[in-house]
């Protein structure tokens, strides 16, 4: 610890009897704040340190009230927090004062994720696909072709939601807002990717039903497949469990193209890397200074874009696919941060 000669010593007691605060003397007087206090303990061993400022509108009772009804899903967000706690306490607390006392604690508001709703069937499948293929490299992988369809809004997405969380919390379910995949102006795209990039877009007519779908392998599958530089023998085609893609005519028509299907565990979007190159694709499109005119400048815009995603964003992407199997294992089947 530095010393101070006796002179700086009389100063700070000098000041100390005159009623000035410890920050004060450190900044007249040049010494660190902590020798400030230790002198200040040594002379003045009874003095009370009072808190700055106003007193807390909260006690610490409430605040920990807060923190329970945040964590345990009590409460989805301040809002909701500041009308129970208004419901069981004499004064009127304001939503800001509970945001403030989320941020003290180390909370951040994050986008409320939307995650497929995993049932115990569910996550014994995906925990079983992530255990066969966790010994599969990357080498493996540049096989499969990953597939999906897309909805594409003329004006951005479906909205966000909130919740508070610590930088670095693991995902948990008050972080999800439950979806079902099955069941303005937007479009419905069928697009695919594989290692050397991304293969045909194509634009869905209506609702897609097994006959399309089925048209639409025909044409945009194969020629993938040609433009991605892969053979019938060694590629493996990825697809979720939508029941046009699972219906009799779709399995007939793999059959009789020789194609190999992975077999994908239901309800899964986080194992699939397409899932965000759509939203690359989205970002890219969202990015234009004025919105789309109509339907038809959002497919060409779409169309666009597409077409300038590199192989290396592509790559990047199928990369993640150990990590993500690493990532259900660890949540034993359940939602992960992908």
């Amino acid at each position: 610890m530095r010393s101070i000669s006796s002179a700086q010593r009389d100063n700070i007691l000098s000041l100390l009897s005159s009623g000035h605060s410890t920050r004060d003397i450190q900044k007249k007087t040049g010494v660190g704040r902590t020798t400030v206090s230790r002198i200040t303990k040594e002379y003045q061993p009874d003095k009370e340190n009072l808190p700055a400022g106003r007193p807390r509108k909260l006690s610490a009772s409430d605040r920990r009230s807060v923190l329970t009804m945040i964590r345990t899903g009590k409460a989805a967000n301040a809002v909701q927090a500041a009308k129970h706690l208004n419901s069981v306490i004499d004064s009127t607390v304001s939503v800001q004062t509970i945001r403030n006392v989320l941020k003290e604690d180390g909370l951040k508001a994050y986008v409320k994720k939307k995650k497929p709703l995993l049932t115990t069937r569910h996550k014994k499948a995906r925990l079983q696909f992530a255990q066969k293929y966790s010994e599969w490299t990357v080498e493996d992988w540049k096989r499969v072709i990953w597939s999906d369809e897309t909805k594409i809004n003329r004006f951005g997405s479906d909205g966000l939601q909130y919740v508070w969380k610590k930088p670095g919390e693991p995902l948990s379910e008050r972080e999800i807002t439950s979806t079902v995949k099955f069941g303005g102006g937007n479009i419905m795209v069928w697009g695919c990717m594989g290692w050397e990039g991304v293969g045909v877009l194509t634009e869905i007519q209506g609702k897609m039903n097994a006959e399309q779908y089925t048209d639409i392998l025909g044409l945009g599958l194969e020629e993938s497949m040609e433009k991605l530089g892969l053979e019938k023998a060694e590629a493996i085609f990825q697809q979720d469990n939508d029941p046009k893609h699972t219906s009799k005519r779709a399995t007939n028509w793999f059959e009789e193209n020789d194609i190999q299907l992975l077999d994908w565990p239901a309800q899964s979007p986080d194992l699939n890397p397409i899932e965000h190159l759509w939203q690359l694709l989205k970002t890219k499109i969202l990015a234009y200074e004025k919105p789309p005119k109509g339907i038809w400048d959002i497919w060409n815009r779409a169309e666009e874009q597409w077409n300038l995603i590199t192989p290396e964003e592509c790559q990047k992407l199928i990369e993640s696919v150990p990590r993500r199997l690493q990532a259900v294992i660890k949540a034993k089947g359940g939602h992960t941060k992908y």
